[in-house]
């Protein structure tokens, strides 16, 4: 499904080129459950941000299902990036005026779904992750497990192939952690490919595959 080829990410600091990402190669299977760990600056956001289509490789291919976005305009990649790829971020970002509902439905007013569409896949989405009680609710009357909730319900909306998560569970107590794994868990078992950035070993260890990254390049892939 996924297939990095040589991969490069450099940036310029100063008179020094930092390579961020250094000739990574990798595949990955549809429904794959992988994990992506290493210390800080050894690459991994710069990886989720490409695999995501946010930033684009200096040199080498990214194919995704079958389609090589290194050699895509932007419009082709947003298109893509909202139609097949759903991000989970530590921080949720969600709109703090906005219910619950409202911040779900905002992939699918910039798709310009119709306004019976995105109630009605904003209702579902809310369902998948039980929180339908809470649709009218606003970010600030909701907990911080209740927030990654609604977001990841917005990251399923538009039901993606792809599902990123990056440190999803950082902002969160240990009982509200532990649910949202288990939620992201159970979508990935429903059939979506699913990629998670961590810094917690145990986290790490629940995948079916582990990536670890030092320096831009990967050191160890293994199955757990």
């Amino acid at each position: 499904m996924i297939q990095l080829e040589n991969l490069c990410r450099h940036f310029e600091v100063g008179n020094q080129i930092v390579r961020a990402l250094d000739e990574v190669t990798l595949e990955i299977n549809k429904k794959e459950y992988l994990s992506i760990m290493g210390v800080s600056g050894s690459g991994k956001s710069t990886l989720l941000n490409i695999l995501g289509l946010l930033d684009t490789p200096t040199s080498g291919d990214y194919v995704l299902s079958g389609i090589n976005t290194s050699k895509m305009n932007d419009d082709e990649m947003a298109h893509i990036r909202s139609t097949k790829i759903g991000f989970i971020f530590q921080s949720f970002h969600l709109i703090p005026r906005l219910t619950a509902a409202e911040n779900v439905e905002i992939p699918m007013v910039l798709s310009g779904l119709n306004s019976k569409e995105r109630k009605e896949r904003a209702d579902n989405a809310l369902a998948r992750v039980s929180l339908t009680d809470r649709a009218d609710h606003r970010p600030e009357q909701l907990s911080g497990g209740q927030r990654q909730r609604v977001a990841i319900a917005r990251s399923i909306v538009m039901e993606p192939d792809v599902l990123l998560a990056d440190e999803p569970t950082g902002n969160l107590d240990s009982a509200s952690s532990k649910e949202i794994i288990k939620l992201i868990e159970e979508l990935n078992k429903g059939g979506l490919t699913l990629m998670l950035v961590t810094h917690d070993v145990e986290m790490g260890s629940r995948s079916d595959r582990l990536i670890e990254l030092l320096d831009g390049k990967i050191i160890n892939d293994k199955k757990n």
